[in-house]
């Protein structure tokens, strides 16, 4: 038998078992839909049912991350303080901080007091909780539960879009649509994408798109075989109408692992989690009424780097995104509800740092202009290939990061980026410590101790020095490059909006919302 034909049956046969295990997880889910009713049946909702629903979820994103960022704007729009001989004005706020109505959840699973993004999206998706790193599945891993997204797509005919700033079949979008015993299944997960008869998926790629074993038929093919539109370039996005039917939109310019730019990072051509959006608003728009999941994913992935510039660009983006929903509304506000809300805390964020005592100084994270990963791609790279001298790696960090040595002719102009005798000796000894452990094929992800303290695990040990000093420098800190369990917020406007107001589980804002819709 020849290759090609072989290969042929690989797919067909693939496609069967997608087709069967697409079924099974409906079958499976409809053990527990009774238990999903009564629990639902505990919140009363006699309103009009919503016609447009956008859940935007910020991954890592509790409240140090969104007043971070208003913080930030405010010093950029000219706030000054005390220290700069003015009156604070701290009133700036990012546009879902103004919604008439907020809550806040908590965010543990059955595993821990600080989830990972797959149970907390499971329990924002379905109402259960589930062990971290599984996606909507029991903790038995044996039963898969219905999400809200499946529900109104079958129930109420509504179209589904799953827009990101991450993979498609990254573990938050993922909980919209699979069940997976493992969110690093990623395959897997790629299969129940295009079995869950979405409408429009956009943002970055599919992740491991030939499975584990590289041979596995390729997903974008397989979509286009369901009846998908698979769109790479940016041009062909723009073109792209409801008359196109599903489609599957990845961005031209993939970045770090096959995920948007950051925001500090990307060109002004380039399209924003918010492009994603208007299309998609574009593109879902119809008499029967729409659900969209939208998730700003390099928050998240910012915050483990300890890198606070970065997470605050990619919330303001994630903000400018919720306002292009927000637009939508002032349109149609008797029949569209949104919810924002985060699905955990990353990285231990705080506002206020021991070395700048009571004052903080966001101005200084204007000098950043690199996120923490274009810095380790386009620079530590070259440097640990060229062996590059310290006293040239310094200048890149006054150009990128506005950090300079006493004796740069520079350092009166703002003292305050001003790197101290031993602040150039951490980031010297972080150098040598990259150079030692790339040129060795090492890496600190794979030791603990103190290395992982000082330098974690998401960059080389020179960035996340770099991007620590200046932190302080403003007076934010991190505490951890992991989650934590601190509640996040929940803002709601729209119809249904009182029920999101209290402080709950956040597997209630899965019962709100199908109490509002009325699903089953």
């Amino acid at each position: 038998m020849n290759k090609s034909l072989i290969k042929k049956i690989a797919a067909i046969a693939l496609t069967a078992v997608i087709a069967i295990s697409g079924t099974s997880a409906v079958l499976s889910s409809a053990q527990t839909s009774a238990n999903a009713s009564a629990k639902s049946q505990t919140i009363k909702y006699s309103g009009k049912v919503p016609k447009y629903v956008f859940l935007f979820i910020g991954d890592g994103m509790s409240y140090p991350q969104f007043q971070s960022a208003a913080n930030y704007l405010a010093i950029k729009a000219g706030a000054k303080t005390e220290i700069d001989g003015g009156i604070l004005d701290g009133s700036r706020k990012l546009g879902f901080m103004n919604f008439p109505v907020a809550g806040s959840a908590t965010t543990y699973d059955s595993s821990s007091f600080t989830p990972d993004s797959a149970s907390t999206a499971t329990s924002i998706a379905t109402g259960y909780k589930t062990y971290s790193g599984s996606i909507n599945v029991d903790e038995t891993k044996t039963i898969k539960y219905e999400t809200i997204s499946e529900k109104l797509k079958k129930q109420l005919d509504y179209k589904i879009g799953i827009i990101t700033s991450v993979t498609l079949n990254h573990a938050t979008p993922a909980a919209f649509y699979a069940h997976q015993a493992s969110r690093n299944d990623y395959y897997e997960i790629g299969a129940e994408l295009i079995t869950s008869g979405f409408d429009y998926f956009a943002g970055g790629a599919i992740s491991g798109n030939a499975g584990n074993d590289g041979t596995s038929p390729d997903l974008y093919k397989l979509a286009e075989n369901a009846g998908y539109k698979v769109i790479t370039k940016q041009a062909d996005a723009a073109k792209l109408t409801a008359n196109d039917g599903k489609a599957i939109v990845i961005a031209e310019n993939l970045a770090d692992s096959q995920a948007l730019s950051y925001e500090v990072d990307r060109p002004e051509t380039e399209w924003s989690l918010r492009d994603y959006v208007k299309k998609g608003i574009e593109v879902l728009d119809n008499s029967k009424g729409f659900f969209m999941m939208v998730e700003g994913g390099k928050i998240d992935w910012a915050c483990h780097a300890n890198d606070a510039a970065s997470s605050i660009h990619d919330t303001i983006a994630f903000s400018d995104a919720v306002d292009e929903a927000i637009a939508f509304y002032n349109q149609h506000p008797d029949e569209t509800l949104i919810v924002v809300t985060g699905d955990h805390e990353t990285g231990g964020l705080t506002i206020g740092y021991a070395g700048t005592d009571y004052d903080t100084y966001f101005q200084y994270l204007q000098n950043q202009k690199i996120s923490y990963a274009k810095y380790d791609r386009d620079y530590v790279a070259k440097y640990v290939e060229n062996k590059t001298k310290f006293t040239d790696v310094l200048k890149d960090v006054k150009d990128l990061f506005g950090l300079v040595t006493a004796d740069d002719p520079s350092a009166g102009e703002n003292p305050g980026l001003v790197l101290s005798d031993y602040e150039v000796k951490q980031l010297r000894d972080a150098y040598e410590i990259t150079l030692a452990t790339s040129l060795a094929g090492t890496y600190v992800s794979n030791t603990s101790g103190d290395r992982y303290l000082h330098y974690g695990y998401q960059s080389k040990p020179l960035t996340v020095t770099i991007t620590h000093i200046l932190n302080h420098k403003a007076g934010v800190d991190f505490t951890s490059y992991a989650h934590t369990g601190i509640p996040v917020a929940v803002f709601a406007q729209g119809a249904g909006q009182d029920l999101f107001s209290g402080y709950y589980d956040n597997t209630d804002i899965y019962k709100i919302l199908a109490a509002i819709t009325g699903v089953k």
